[in-house]
């Protein structure tokens, strides 16, 4: 009786064992392809953010240091104006101490022809001395207002910095994780190769591959895309040609070219070879271009999506231009390649 019950409980705690570890085996079931690129484009996404960031903040960094070193050429000469005037103050300080001496005052006196003449003097060196002394505290005015923008471009220069760090931070992270789905897409297709070669089946297509372009290439590779870029007699087809130029270089975050871009980055270079400034960011960009309807849209014009995570260039017939991520290159896309944002015109 005994044995049966230690039997019949060990058989019940075997089954409760076996339902709890059901769940847990199934919840670690590896992620279908579907769910794979899922992923991606979720970290994809997530990363542009990173990189729009930080080509914002480098941007306000170098507008920081450009307003240090404009400050400091700034009050180098107002720096040496006040030395001088500060200079010139001593001596008329000295002048006048001589002068008030009996002696100095008697030689003075002798030496003019009436008092009046003695007057005269005395009245000018006072004045000149009231000048300097206005000169001095209007520099030094002027000098407080500088000192008080230098703390604030300090400040300012250091907190942008730690910004810098952070998100680089944040971006090696996120990199790290596509990286990771990187390498199970690519084990993933390997293991559907191997099961359709297994079955006797036959492929003319190569499985996808979602690696990082080698940094040993030479040249781009050519696109088979039959478009050609309009004929470059306004601003924005201008634009297009610079970007059609393009196709096929790598995707680098940070970068405008020549070599390599990232999103904003060849919008910024396109819209430069055609004479306009646009800074290297997307949402700033957003910001400097007059925004339109979609049927509005004319080659050149910038397309925007992800919440301002992302930007194109439009070449007409709802098509793009764009750097899309590190895993791929400048390439020619559907215009409604991403979640659409808004349109713009530089």
């Amino acid at each position: 009786m005994f044995a049966g019950r230690t039997l019949l409980r060990s058989l019940l705690i075997g089954a409760a064992a076996t339902v709890l570890l059901m769940p847990a085996t199934a919840a670690h079931a590896d992620p279908s392809p579907a769910e794979i690129q899922a992923q991606i484009d979720k970290g994809n996404n997530q990363l542009e953010f990173v990189v729009e960031q930080y080509n914002k903040i480098n941007g306000d960094l170098d507008a920081t240091q450009a307003a240090l070193t404009a400050l400091n050429a700034k009050m180098q000469p107002l720096q040496a104006g006040m030395d001088a005037a500060m200079a010139k103050v001593n001596q008329i300080a000295v002048n006048a101490y001589q002068s008030a001496s009996s002696l100095r005052t008697m030689s003075v006196l002798l030496s003019a022809r009436t008092s009046d003449s003695f007057v005269d003097q005395y009245t000018t060196l006072q004045q000149l001395s009231r000048d300097e002394q206005l000169k001095i505290d209007n520099f030094r005015n002027v000098k407080r207002g500088y000192d008080a923008e230098r703390k604030r471009l300090d400040q300012l220069l250091a907190a942008q910095n730690a910004q810098k760090a952070e998100l680089a931070t944040k971006k090696t992270k996120i990199e790290g994780d596509i990286a990771r789905l990187d390498a199970m897409q690519q084990k993933l297709d390997a293991m559907q190769k191997n099961k359709l070669d297994a079955s006797g089946g036959t492929t003319t297509t190569t499985p996808k591959s979602t690696t990082k372009p080698s940094k040993t290439t030479t040249a781009p590779p050519k696109t088979t895309s039959k478009y050609r870029p309009p004929a470059a007699s306004t601003a924005g087809q201008k634009a297009v040609a610079y970007a059609h130029a393009q196709l096929g270089k790598r995707y680098v975050y940070g970068t405008a070219g020549p070599n390599t871009f990232d999103c904003s980055g060849l919008t910024m270079a396109a819209w430069k070879s055609a004479g306009v400034s646009l800074p290297h960011n997307a949402a700033q960009q957003w910001s400097r271009v007059r925004h339109i309807a979609r049927s509005q849209l004319t080659p050149g014009d910038l397309v925007f999506y992800n919440g301002l995570g992302h930007v194109a260039i439009y070449i007409g017939n709802n098509q793009v231009i764009h750097a899309p991520n590190s895993r791929t290159v400048v390439k020619i896309a559907p215009i409604d390649t991403d979640p659409l944002y808004g349109f713009g015109r530089p």
